[in-house]
């Protein structure tokens, strides 16, 4: 709205708005968010009983009050901002729920979701891939994209979503990886038009782990933990190589995708894996290793920025 008044300097204004709206929603917002009951499950659940949880409808509510604000507006943005909201919506509905929703009304939403990000995609962009660690393209036939896409969004949701469970780790994990995509755009010069709503993305995750970091004053919750995962996917995709997601964030996928794949073929195909491993995995470098919080997020951090500087570095320019 402001962008064209503004020029370049929306995107930093925007930025520090993004920033500033996320401070104030914490602090006028937070007394209003659900309590968390602790969950008897998860190693140190306890530690997390009565903190505000749900803290994600605020900063996505900031992101894109921020976005809206100093952006420049395109229908495509708009449906990527309003399905943001509604994936941040799905779990805050659950944050506040006095009995938790079940997996399968959850995965049917986020479900729902990914196929209508796909189809907006694919209406403004079209299925043609970038390989830019092998450096050449591939016209995708449109049916194929279209499967590969939503299995990409709803992976990415649940993955990320399983992943937020130590102070200030998701968070962290998720600004390495959003902030390899701004330095991908950086190093092809391809002029990623997502790369500014990303940036302002960044800046009101940062606010978050202003009061997230350990011992944290509230979390998180599914509000922005899926929000959070389906905004990096649309980032994979609006790079035209959605591929890179699995370097950029092995780490959430690995950490989160434990469980997945886990309980998954127990229950469907009555196959017992991992079974000396806990899941997800930073429960069991906790529990079983003896790492302290702190440790776990900058370990995990440590290794998926690496993963992040190594796939940067083979792109092929």
């Amino acid at each position: 709205m402001l962008s064209s008044f503004l020029g370049r300097s929306s995107v930093l204004l925007g930025a520090l708005a993004a920033f500033v709206f996320t401070c104030l929603a914490v602090q006028f917002g937070s007394p209003k968010l659900p309590r968390d009951m602790g969950r008897e499950y998860a190693v140190q659940g306890q530690l997390s009983a009565g903190k505000p949880r749900g803290a994600g409808f605020l900063f996505i509510l900031a992101f894109t009050a921020a976005a809206l604000l100093f952006l420049p507006f395109s229908l495509e943005t708009g449906l990527y901002l309003l399905l943001t909201c509604a994936s941040m919506m799905t779990g805050f509905l659950d944050d506040c729920a006095r009995t938790p929703w079940g997996e399968y009304k959850k995965g049917l939403l986020d479900l729902v979701i990914s196929v209508v990000a796909v189809i907006t995609y694919i209406n403004f962009n079209g299925t043609q891939v970038q390989f830019a660690l092998l450096g050449f393209t591939w016209d995708v036939p449109v049916w194929l994209f279209g499967v590969l896409g939503v299995v990409l969004l709803w992976s990415a949701i649940n993955v990320t979503n399983c992943t937020d469970g130590v102070d200030g780790l998701l968070g962290t994990l998720s600004l390495v990886t959003l902030g390899a995509f701004c330095l991908l755009d950086s190093a092809l010069g391809t002029g990623f038009q997502w790369t500014s709503a990303v940036l302002l993305m960044v800046s009101a995750v940062l606010a978050y782990l202003w009061y997230n970091t350990s011992p944290s004053s509230l979390l998180m919750g599914d509000a922005g933990s899926r929000a959070l995962g389906l905004f990096t996917a649309i980032a994979a995709l609006k790079t035209r190589d959605p591929f890179l997601y699995l370097p950029f964030a092995l780490v959430t996928i690995v950490d989160g995708g434990a469980g997945l794949v886990k309980i998954s073929l127990k229950r469907f195909l009555k196959i017992s894996v991992l079974k000396n491993i806990r899941t997800p995995i930073h429960d069991h470098v906790r529990k079983n290793k003896g790492w302290s919080n702190p440790q776990t997020v900058y370990r995990f951090a440590a290794v998926q920025a690496i993963l992040c500087f190594a796939a940067l570095w083979f792109v092929k320019r």
